[in-house]
């Protein structure tokens, strides 16, 4: 028989997932979630917004939420250990753990955390999430930081996936001038609506990503109540800088690449500003599909 006292708390309309802990509230930092359709760009996004934040002075913190660890690595140089790996070789006892253990300085001073995942089918990210901002809390990482960016796996926004959206003042989503990444997009802005009713996280908007055209994104932005804002074409430079293991402010310049640099430092000085909260209406699967394409 199901006993009253083992009953969850609600976490949104619908779901059973435990409510954050408030000791692990991030009290200080401008906090951002970036979620969009798998391969569409986020760590490529994250990692060049983080730098940004650097250049305009703010002390940033970027927390990859992805088993692959790679959220970071133009930022480093390198695949760094996740918070996951460290836990484990020191049998989870995390008193035993320095911050230069799961903490790695990465371009302009931007702190680089990957808190990666469990193996396949094993356990859960909101866990591995949760971890990780417990860790950052206890040695005072938050504290000294002006901005936070969580880069979250794929384009699925439940169990701990949703996690940092606990966590978050604007979740912003990521997407190309396509069917796929929009209609991902558009459940994405769903779930964070969800969210919204519990914790104070509010949609921010759609980073327009690969894409020549934003036509399609602007009309799913029209029916929706979604905006853009920001966009960044398809530009060989942006995926020659992930083979050179480096952010977009670091590759060599041309008129191009500068226009996509200052495309960043709007957003990010926009971002930092504060941007007004959407109360857009997502779309049900059919007026998507109706919606988009060409007439």
């Amino acid at each position: 028989m199901f006993d009253e006292t083992m009953r969850q708390p609600p976490d949104g309309e619908g779901s059973v997932q435990v409510e954050m802990d408030p000791a692990l509230h991030i009290e200080t930092a401008k906090v951002f979630a970036i979620y969009g359709k798998g391969g569409i760009g986020k760590s490529t996004t994250s990692s060049n917004l983080s730098a940004a934040f650097s250049k305009l002075g703010k002390r940033v913190v970027q927390i990859g939420c992805d088993p692959k660890h790679d959220s970071t690595f133009t930022l480093t140089k390198r695949l760094v250990p996740t918070v996951i790996d460290v836990l484990q070789a020191v049998h989870f006892h995390t008193e035993e753990l320095r911050v230069e253990d799961f903490v790695y300085e990465g371009y302009n001073g931007v702190m680089c955390v990957e808190a990666g995942g469990p193996p396949a089918g094993t356990g859960c990210g909101g866990y591995v999430v949760g971890q990780t901002v417990k860790l950052l809390k206890e040695h005072h990482i938050l504290e000294d930081a002006d901005v936070v960016v969580f880069d979250v796996l794929g384009d699925v926004v439940c169990g701990g996936f949703a996690t940092p959206l606990q966590h978050a003042e604007r979740a912003l989503v990521v997407a190309a001038n396509d069917f796929d990444s929009i209609f991902a997009a558009n459940r994405i802005a769903a779930a964070i609506q969800a969210k919204a009713k519990n914790y104070d996280v509010r949609l921010g908007g759609i980073i327009a990503n690969r894409s020549v055209a934003t036509d399609q994104i602007e009309r799913f932005n029209a029916r929706s109540g979604m905006r853009t804002l920001a966009h960044f074409p398809d530009l060989d430079v942006i995926r020659r800088s992930r083979l050179c293991k480096s952010t977009l402010f670091e590759m060599e310049p041309s008129p191009e690449l500068a226009a996509v640099q200052q495309e960043y430092l709007r957003l990010a000085e926009a971002l930092w500003q504060g941007v007004e909260p959407l109360t857009a209406t997502p779309l049900i699967d059919r007026e998507i599909f109706d919606l988009l394409g060409f007439d």
